[in-house]
């Protein structure tokens, strides 16, 4: 009712509930895409996403209320007036949305090294692609329960909340906040006889430590990522499961992940983020853009049909890291910032960061949005935020 079709942007400003999958769904259906808020931000981001994603319109609920001033309509979807409407299924006229592969799916917001969050724009042929290789590669099917913990303001809650329905899967969804519980988290996997769930490793480090392993032994496969995954974390988690343990690595600007890696006990120091997933290539460059040698560190490039289609309302942004592909005619190469090398087995081993970007619990953020916002205060002259966060990473020759 709100005119929602392709290209139209849809705010989802709602805790993790089955509301907001129905939210989520129902954006989708309608051909639009949703646009992930997290109702405890500031009200001064989620005013800048909003300026900035000019949505037609926020789905919330009435718990969930913003306190961000909002210029559009707020359906606060557990108290619509349905008066007027019917129960009857709609025709199938108004269930066949026009969307094509390149239509937006969804737009995640990112810490913005200018100082504002800027949003990448992801399309639906980039969503499907992954969602396609995960399903298969990891056998989700209808004997499988997933367990869904992820905030749908980080990326690797698509695979959770969509690969599971499309394939039949059992979907259990974490109440707000739980994912920061290992008691918690602990009960509903064995409560609900969990297979498979995502963690970034910080958090998994500290689940491990907190549960027995006779609550988790349903799991049989962990999906790690966010962070830069030790061998470590997964000892901890081999300790308590016998759940196999995958690296899985990927930017917001690519689809949910890129390349993966199962965890062997062989991976005694680093594991790698390995290789790459259907439709996707993956190069390691030296400063002149010339393919680094096996075992050189240089910075990871990445093409192919997952890549986002920008960063939205930023036109600048888009071409300085979306550069083109001398390869392939009209095709793209996203410049990730992260430094890596090739080892001899083939596979991708991730060394650090060549700016000053750091993760925190998996959520990137650039020091230079923190150093913005400081030098914002008037009580404050000026700061300097020194980056320390990864010192040993290698130069790129």
């Amino acid at each position: 009712a709100e005119g929602v079709a392709a290209e139209s942007l849809v705010a989802l400003g709602m805790r993790r509930s089955v509301d907001m999958l129905v939210g989520m769904y129902a954006v989708l259906a309608a051909g639009g895409a949703y646009v992930p808020l997290d109702p405890d931000h500031p009200a001064e981001r989620t005013e800048h996403v909003l300026a900035t994603a000019a949505p037609v319109c926020v789905l919330t609920t009435a718990a969930d209320g913003l306190t961000a001033h909002v210029d559009v309509p707020v359906i606060a979807v557990d108290t619509v007036d349905l008066t007027g409407f019917s129960d009857a299924p709609l025709p199938a006229s108004e269930l066949s949305a026009t969307v094509s592969p390149d239509n937006t799916a969804y737009v995640i917001f990112t810490s913005g090294s200018t100082g504002r969050p800027k949003g990448v724009a992801v399309h639906h042929g980039s969503v499907v692609n992954q969602l396609q290789w995960i399903t298969a590669e990891y056998g989700i099917g209808a004997h499988d329960v997933v367990l869904q913990k992820t905030p749908t303001t980080f990326d690797v809650s698509v695979w959770e909340l969509f690969g599971t329905l499309i394939t039949g899967a059992h979907l259990v969804i974490a109440e707000p906040d739980g994912h920061r519980d290992p008691d918690y988290l602990a009960r509903v996997i064995a409560a609900e006889q969990v297979t498979m769930t995502s963690f970034v490793p910080s958090m998994l480090s500290v689940f491990a430590a907190n549960v027995a392993a006779r609550d988790i032994a349903s799991l049989r496969t962990v999906l790690i990522a966010g962070e830069a995954l030790t061998a470590s974390t997964v000892a901890a988690l081999r300790a308590v499961s016998n759940a196999t343990a995958h690296n899985l690595y990927g930017p917001t600007e690519a689809a949910v992940s890129v390349t993966y890696w199962e965890a062997t006990e062989a991976d005694v120091t680093t594991v790698p983020i390995g290789v790459p997933e259907w439709n996707v290539a993956a190069y390691v460059l030296d400063s002149r853009l010339r393919p680094a040698a096996i075992g050189a560190a240089g910075e990871l490039y990445l093409a192919g049909t997952q890549l986002a289609r920008g960063y939205l309302g930023r036109p600048d942004l888009t071409a300085a890291a979306f550069v083109d592909d001398a390869g392939v005619p009209g095709g793209r190469r996203y410049r990730t910032g992260d430094v890596a090398r090739w080892r001899a087995d083939g596979t991708i081993e991730y060394l650090g960061r060549r700016d000053d970007q750091v993760k925190v619990r998996g959520y990137r953020v650039e020091l230079a949005e923190i150093d913005a916002a400081l030098t914002a205060l008037p009580q404050i002259a000026s700061s300097a935020v020194v980056a320390t966060a990864d010192p040993g990473a290698p130069e790129i020759k």
